[in-house]
């Protein structure tokens, strides 16, 4: 008997029907993937399922746990059942985990909200969990904010609180997204971990077929709010039936460093910009020691590392949104930052020549400002410009980034979030800049998306002959898009060069963990085997 199933769900909001007759089911100790791209139905399928959406949505047809129609229950049961049978990992933990409440009292709220447990008792438990998902020193770690974490850490925190009642069913929506990847593998390893010591099933809700890869027994593709294609994993992936699942699987670049750095093979050419010896700290703690590198005219280099290695940092640097505590920033030869106190006063030209590009759309457009508006802003900041003028050049700009003419009249809020992030870009390159820092500019979008994003750069790095500084704690984007890589760690410099040459002969052990840790390798080693077997 399946711990969950659902059968022909639907699940509407107002006059939008998100989700149309959806039907999956998990085992016991069984891993379902559900995967599609951003408002395929994936999350709302599984809020509709378990009674978290709004009271003004409707959902209709079969939910059971455990062979128990559970769709229409009262709110009180159904409170009484998450929590205790089926805990939750959400995709962002600084935003679900209470920012004024420690990780001791929200792990141990998560215990004695479904039952009487003493203070000496609730404190023991709380510790065992924190052990039992890889904090170390779990004591120092009960007085924490969630302020106080990392990325990974605040997730390992999440976990522990969905596993506090040792419930059946664990759904994780999204739990990897924006961590980088070494973080990415090792919660993916603490829910296989977890998952067979309790024997828990698990539904892992995810835009990316590689992330699934290597945990799932069953997948379960979705677009626009149907299921169009459903078998377990290896069949998934060696024999997809559907376009859409092999344009997914396109877009997972799946099989670690030997499928990747199609980019890489760009001829040197003369340097742009130059850092010299550049030191930074903030307080006592180190960021950046003793760096050194050059960008190319139109090349495209890639900066990778982990979490607080120093990245974005760097990009703050170069954009003058910072200054340094040593060393020198120049621009074809022109010295524009040196060590100092609060951001760089850039001139004029050199305002224009770098831009930048944000990690999230969102936060970077004004929203209560039109596309045109957004858009006409550098032209009317650093020249005056006639009407017409104004509107030919703010429609070429569209043009340039792919985009219909129509989106000039909308709202931030009525586009999709790879729309805003190309009227970034579009923002971006008005000016015709010389270089330009792009901060992890697609971790925030699906995979198809992203990949979207990613040939539109090499298109506009080819046609307006512009540099990037592409920032990302994802390798495979690196790999698809860079000439040359850089891999920091802790601050500093370990191994640079070519990304072919990066990714497939590294050098430092440090890159080798990074390439080691890309979701899919494992996954791409089984299918091979089984389907060595299934030729004879």
């Amino acid at each position: 008997m399946s711990v969950f199933s659902v059968n022909d769900l639907r699940v509407r909001f107002g006059g939008v029907q998100a989700v149309r007759g959806v039907s999956f089911a998990v085992e016991a100790g069984k891993t379902l993937a559900i995967v599609g791209e951003s408002g395929s139905g994936k999350s709302a399928s599984l809020l509709g399922a378990t009674g978290l959406v709004p009271a003004s949505a409707v959902v209709e047809g079969s939910v059971r746990h455990c062979g128990r129609e559970i769709l229409g229950l009262p709110h009180r049961e159904l409170r009484r059942l998450r929590g205790a049978k089926i805990g939750f990992v959400f995709q962002d933990p600084l935003s679900n985990l209470h920012p004024l409440k420690t990780i001791g009292e929200q792990i141990g709220e998560a215990i004695s909200v479904h039952g009487g447990v003493g203070r000496r008792e609730r404190r023991e438990r709380v510790l065992a969990l924190l052990d039992n998902v890889g904090i170390a020193d779990p004591q120092a770690r009960l007085a924490d904010y969630p302020r106080h974490l990392s990325g990974g850490m605040r997730q390992r925190v999440m976990i522990a609180i969905a596993i506090a009642l040792d419930p059946g069913l664990i759904i994780a929506d999204e739990p990897t997204t924006a961590l980088d990847v070494t973080v990415q593998a090792a919660i993916l390893d603490l829910l296989k971990r977890l998952q067979q010591e309790h024997g828990t099933a698990l539904i892992f809700v995810s835009h990316d077929l590689a992330v699934v890869s290597d945990i799932a027994d069953d997948v379960v593709v979705m677009r626009e709010g149907v299921v169009i294609e459903k078998a377990p994993a290896a069949e998934i992936y060696l024999r997809p039936r559907q376009d859409y699942t092999r344009e997914l699987l396109g877009a997972a670049r799946l099989g670690g460093p030997k499928t990747y750095a199609a980019a890489g093979g760009r001829e040197a050419s003369r340097p742009l910009l130059a850092m010299h010896g550049i030191a930074r700290s903030f307080g006592t703690r180190s960021v950046l020691d003793d760096v050194s590198f050059t960008i190319g005219e139109g090349e495209i280099l890639g900066l990778v590392g982990e979490s607080g290695s120093g990245k974005s940092t760097i990009g703050r640097l170069i954009a003058g949104l910072d200054r340094p505590d040593a060393g020198l920033i120049s621009l074809r030869g022109r010295d524009y930052s040196q060590p100092g106190s609060g951001g760089v006063l850039l001139q004029g030209d050199l305002r224009k020549a770098i831009q930048v590009v944000f990690q999230d759309p969102y936060a970077s457009l004004n929203p209560r400002r039109r596309i045109e508006a957004i858009l006409s802003d550098p032209f009317v900041i650093h020249g005056s410009i006639g009407k017409a003028e104004l509107r030919e050049k703010v429609k070429q700009l569209v043009a340039d980034v792919e985009l219909p003419e129509e989106i000039l009249n909308r709202l931030p809020s009525q586009l999709s979030g790879g729309q805003r992030q190309r009227v970034a870009i579009a923002r971006a390159i008005a000016l015709r800049p010389s270089l330009i820092v792009a901060d992890e500019p697609v971790s925030a979008l699906d995979i198809t998306t992203q990949a979207k994003v990613i040939r539109l750069l090499s298109r506009l790095r080819d046609k307006l002959g512009v540099s990037f500084l592409f920032i990302s704690h994802d390798l495979g984007v690196i790999g698809e898009l860079c000439d040359r890589v850089i891999v920091l760690e802790k601050g500093q410099i370990v191994e640079t060069g070519q990304t072919r040459q990066v990714f497939r002969r590294p050098v430092h052990d440090y890159t080798r963990r990074l390439l080691a840790s890309i979701p899919g390798n494992k996954r791409l080693s089984a299918d091979a085997e089984l389907e060595e077997v299934s030729h004879g």
